[in-house]
């Protein structure tokens, strides 16, 4: 059962990689609101959760759905109050392409998810977080302006844009904006987009959950 007094921290991007890291990280602290479009990743991280003893809200949806993420935020409104954290790891990895040959589904989709959701989610999620939550994101400035990453590079780009815009605004009002840049880690993201690579030296995403809410 829920603890009515203990943090209510918002995982969107939460069934799997460093999402799914934070996600197990904050649970011994927080309950858990997980958001993905897997429910199997879903049901598996919540596995994980309670075996640990935590707790967590499952919510498979997609957040580019303004519909359902307007619920979803309503109703964490009226079971909890508010939010303490939320933790951005949604993303859209479109296929390398050339930038004169990336498709338009691509192109919507990327836009739709790294970048609208992400300005969209800011307003809704915000009034949750008031003045002393936290919300973090991830950059990941590697493949900007590199060769056949032009979608996914400039709508990651764009994200962090708005999160940097959002910091900048709300340094004297909170919530408090962190933008962390994880080491290069062995997810599935990172092998559609490095195939063949060598994961060995790669930082695990367990640590690097560890190091991010360290720095907060």
């Amino acid at each position: 059962m829920t603890n009515p007094s203990e943090p209510v921290a918002l995982i969107t991007g939460a069934s799997r990689g460093l999402g799914a890291a934070m996600a197990e990280a904050l649970a011994p602290t927080h309950h858990i609101v997980a958001v993905a479009r897997t429910t199997g990743g879903l049901e598996d991280l919540d596995d994980r959760i309670q075996a640990k003893g935590g707790n967590a809200t499952l919510a498979p949806m997609d957040i580019t759905q303004d519909a359902a993420m307007q619920h979803l935020c309503r109703s964490i409104y009226d079971r909890w109050g508010g939010l303490s954290m939320w933790v951005h790891a949604a993303i859209y990895d479109a296929p390398l392409s050339p930038a004169g040959q990336i498709s338009e589904g691509d192109w919507d989709k990327s836009i739709a998810l790294n970048t609208r959701a992400t300005g969209i989610l800011i307003s809704y999620i915000a009034p949750l977080l008031g003045q002393s939550g936290t919300a973090i994101f991830f950059n990941d400035p590697a493949p900007r302006g590199a060769k056949f990453f032009g979608a996914y590079g400039a709508t990651k780009a764009a994200q962090i844009a708005l999160a940097r815009s959002w910091q900048a605004e709300s340094v004297k009002t909170g919530p408090h904006i962190h933008i962390a840049t994880p080491a290069p880690m062995p997810t599935g993201l990172r092998a559609r987009f490095y195939p063949g690579e060598d994961r060995a030296p790669l930082a695990d995403p367990h640590e690097e959950a560890a190091k991010i809410l360290a720095e907060l």
